[in-house]
């Protein structure tokens, strides 16, 4: 008991991460999603199929998309971006295809047009970074990634 009197008890413990769109138990294999078909297959969205009996959940990326909570936010803009609108756009698409086909949960959102920039919105952090990557890969200029706090989003910003 002495040595309790000298230990500090107000200290906050700050949670390590908190995404609200993360499951909380592990979904059974064989568990589809209602709206775009994925498949949990041992503890991992895939695109693959399934013969045996499936249960019906919905997918973190969709709950997402239904809520217009996006988890990535891609700001395209600069003189370059309005004379190749058209190729960084069908680059932006490429790389929203490509991961979508090998990663389910990262996904494109929306991609629209806001006051003299593009605005593409996803479903994950990675895909939103992959984007901002790529661009300044292919067209160098100004790229800046913000993360939040908790690591659950990302912004990104590409100009030149």
């Amino acid at each position: 008991m002495g040595r309790e009197l000298g230990r500090r008890r107000d200290k906050l413990i700050k949670e390590a991460r908190h995404d609200i769109y993360e499951e909380r138990v592990k979904l059974p294999n064989n568990t589809r999603c209602t709206d775009c078909g994925a498949v949990v297959l041992e503890g991992r969205w895939t695109w693959e199929t399934t013969a045996e009996e499936v249960k019906d959940a919905q997918c973190p990326a969709c709950r997402r998309v239904e809520d217009g909570n996006p988890a990535g936010y891609v700001e395209i803009r600069g003189d370059f971006f309005k004379v190749h609108r058209k190729e960084i756009i069908n680059l932006i698409k490429n790389i929203g295809k490509a991961e979508k086909e090998e990663h389910p949960l990262e996904r494109i959102v929306a991609i629209s047009d806001e006051e003299g920039k593009l605005v593409v919105t996803t479903t994950g952090v990675h895909i939103a970074r992959r984007m901002g990557e790529a661009l300044f890969r292919a067209y160098k200029g100004d790229y800046e990634l913000q993360y939040a706090e908790d690591d659950t989003s990302v912004k990104v910003y590409w100009s030149r």
